[in-house]
């Protein structure tokens, strides 16, 4: 097995069992809720939105290459579910939520960009061919942060990756590649952001996103149909206040 595919393979156990503790936490604490052992004013908490942002951003961290998509959800949970904490603990402590939301999603970006090395010019990416040699092995590493990038993908033999885009925005175009044999995996992550891809007509697309307050579709006019059917490509991740679109020309 390919080192790609080890990873890929790995990040699939870990979502899977971080998935599947999260779930069991949950039922047993619904099960002590429905036999009041659970107060009130903690179920709303914990069964809340800002709880299952936080619990996406968990498995997000646990099971993908790329912690910037996983530590801006938990922010962004915790900024909001923090006034109900404060509220039911009972502190008298009056401010409007929006009022912290951009000061700390700030702080927590510049700390994303302070801890993490980035290639130079990482920042602002101009419309590009890549091929062979700036492509590893057909997986492509996107990633826009307050920025947009553009990229055409040549001649290569396309098996996924990942993009993610927080403040940003990507396109790729992939309409001269080739899909590689059997399953590729496409991880995308979307934070007030959005993705393009640009991909041929014939190609096997299953998608697998999960949205909250945005979306992902395949907004493809025509598909053509395929006469092989071996090689498909799943694309995985999540759009918070974001989106993305599948097209072909």
């Amino acid at each position: 097995m390919e080192p790609n595919e080890t990873k890929l393979d790995n990040a699939r156990q870990m979502k899977k069992y971080l998935l599947g503790v999260i779930i069991i936490v949950a039922g047993f604490l619904l099960l002590l809720s429905n036999i009041g052992f659970l107060p009130f004013e903690l179920k709303n908490i914990i069964f809340s939105w800002q709880m299952l942002l936080i619990g996406i951003g968990v498995i997000s961290l646990f099971s993908s290459e790329s912690r910037t998509p996983g530590t801006i959800l938990i922010l962004i949970g915790g900024i909001f579910l923090f006034p109900r904490l404060i509220e039911t603990l009972g502190i008298d402590i009056r401010f409007d939520v929006w009022h912290l939301f951009w000061p700390l999603i700030l702080i927590g970006i510049g700390g994303l960009i302070l801890t993490k090395r980035l290639p130079r010019n990482a920042w602002k990416r101009p419309q590009r061919l890549v091929n062979n040699q700036t492509m590893n092995d057909g997986y492509i590493q996107e990633e826009n942060i307050f920025s947009g990038g553009k990229q055409r993908v040549m001649h290569q033999v396309f098996r996924g990756g990942h993009i993610n885009c927080i403040f940003g925005g990507s396109e790729v175009d992939l309409t001269q590649s080739t899909l590689g044999e059997g399953v590729n995996e496409l991880e995308i992550n979307t934070i007030f952001g959005g993705v393009t891809l640009i991909v041929p007509s014939d190609w096997r697309i299953q998608l697998k996103m999960t949205s909250i307050m945005g979306g992902f579709a395949d907004k493809r006019s025509y598909v053509k149909e395929n006469p092989d059917t071996s090689r498909i490509l799943i694309i995985k991740g999540s759009t918070i206040f974001g989106g993305g679109e599948i097209k072909s020309y």
